[in-house]
C-alpha cells in the first residue's frame, strides 16, 4: 500500500543503477538491482570489511543481477574487485536472498541469518515441483476462494524455489542483540517480526545508520501475512512489538538504509504512521464486520478489484486480511463460524 510520508527527508539525489554504487559513508556503499514486479528494484548494501565486503542482502535470481554483480564485483567496478567475505541476509524472500547461494559458493563466504529465515528458506525451496498440499488446499477454500482461484493455488505452488540459487548447506547464526564487527565497526542486531519470522535489522551507533531491510519502509509498508503453513500466527501482534523494539532501541537521528525506495532521515516519525497504519486498517476490517462475513468477501470490499484479480496479489491480500482477523480473534473481538462448505464466516463478538 502506497502511503505519503511528508515529515521525512531524503538526503540523496537519484539512485545507483544497476552495476553502479553511492557511497553513502566511507566504506558504506548503496547498490540497487532490478525486480521483475510492480515494485521493480531492491536496495543492498556494501560494507567494507578488511581485505573484502560484507554485502547486506544479494537481489533475486534472475540474469540480470547476476550481470550487475559481475560488474560490480570487476576490478573496475564499485567493489574494486575486492572478494566478499560475508553475505548477510535479513530476510527469506527472494528478492533479498536469491543470490545468496551463488555469492557464497563464488567466493568460498558463509551466510549469515537468523536460524527461523534460514530454516524456512530452506523448507520452502523444498515445495519446488511438489503437489500442492492439502493443507494449503483447505486454507484458501476456508478463505473462500472460487475452485478456479484454488487451483490458480496449485499450479503456481512451489515457484518460490525458481527465484533463489540453492541455500548453503550451513549458516551462521545472527540473534538479536548481538555485535558484528565489520570494518572495525560495531553493528547491533535488531530482530523484528510480522512481515517475516525473524528478520534482521542492522545498527551501526558509530555511524548512526540502520539498515531496516523491509521492517521499515519510507513510501510503503510491507504486507504481514497469515501463511497455510502457521493458519492461527497472529504477524500482525509481532510487526506492532517490532516497531516499539525499533523506537526503543534506535534513535531518531539514524539515517535509515531500506531495502526499498531511498535512504531518510525520520525514523520515529515513519514507525509511527506505520503503527497508525496498521491500527487503522484493523479498524476497518472491524466496521465491516457488522454481519458475517468470509475472508473473500473482506478482501473484496477492502482492495481494489485490480487486486483481486491477479493471483500473487491475492495471496497478499488474503494473507494480510487474516492477519488482521487472527489479531482482533486473539483480542477476543470477533469470533469465526464454519459453512457447511468448510469456508469461515468472521462476526464480531
Amino acid at each position: 500500500m502506497t502511503e505519503a510520508a511528508p515529515a521525512l527527508s531524503y538526503p540523496f539525489q537519484g539512485v545507483p543503477h544497476p552495476g553502479h554504487a553511492t557511497e553513502i559513508k566511507p566504506g558504506v556503499l548503496w547498490l540497487r538491482m532490478p525486480l521483475p514486479f510492480a515494485l521493480d528494484h531492491i536496495n543492498l548494501w556494501a560494507l567494507s570489511d578488511g581485505s573484502g565486503w560484507t554485502v547486506v542482502d544479494t537481489g533475486i535470481r534472475s540474469v540480470e543481477v547476476r550481470n550487475a554483480w559481475m560488474t560490480l564485483l570487476s576490478p573496475a567496478g564499485p567493489l574494486a574487485g575486492r572478494p566478499i567475505s560475508r553475505v548477510m541476509a535479513t530476510h527469506m524472500h527472494p528478492d533479498h536472498v536469491g543470490m545468496a547461494g551463488w555469492l557464497t559458493r563464488r567466493f568460498d563466504s558463509a551466510l549469515w541469518m537468523t536460524r527461523d529465515e534460514y530454516l524456512s528458506c530452506r523448507a520452502m525451496l523444498a515445495d519446488t515441483g511438489r503437489e500442492a498440499p492439502i493443507d494449503g488446499v483447505r486454507f484458501y477454500q476456508r478463505a473462500g476462494w472460487s475452485e478456479a482461484e484454488v487451483d490458480e493455488y496449485r499450479t503456481r505452488f512451489g515457484d518460490f524455489g525458481k527465484m533463489i540459487h540453492p541455500l548453503p548447506d550451513s549458516f551462521v547464526r545472527l540473534t538479536d542483540g548481538q555485535m558484528l564487527q565489520i570494518g572495525g565497526r560495531g553493528w547491533e542486531v535488531i530482530v523484528g517480526t510480522g512481515h517475516s519470522p525473524e528478520h534482521a535489522c542492522f545498527y551501526s551507533r558509530e555511524l548512526d545508520l540502520l539498515i531496516s531491510g523491509d521492517q521499515v519502509l519510507p513510501r510503503i509498508s510491507s504486507n504481514t501475512s497469515v501463511y497455510p503453513t502457521e493458519p492461527q500466527a497472529n504477524p500482525l501482534q509481532g510487526w506492532l512489538d517490532s516497531i516499539e523494539r525499533l523506537m526503543q532501541r534506535v534513535p531518531d537521528s539514524a539515517l535509515v538504509l531500506p531495502a526499498h525506495n531511498e535512504p531518510f532521515h525520520g525514523l520515529h516519525v515513519r514507525l509511527e504512521q506505520l503503527r497508525a497504519s496498521t491500527l487503522r486498517g484493523t479498524d476497518r476490517v472491524r466496521q465491516q464486520l457488522t454481519q458475517p462475513l468470509k475472508v473473500i468477501d473482506l478482501v473484496r470490499s477492502l482492495y481494489r478489484s485490480s487486486v483481486v484479480a491477479e493471483q500473487m496479489h491475492l495471496n497478499l491480500a488474503t494473507g494480510e486480511t487474516l492477519a488482521h482477523l487472527n489479531y482482533l480473534a486473539e483480542r477476543g473481538e470477533i469470533v469465526a463460524t464454519e459453512d457447511e462448505d468448510g469456508s469461515a464466516r468472521y462476526r464480531l463478538a
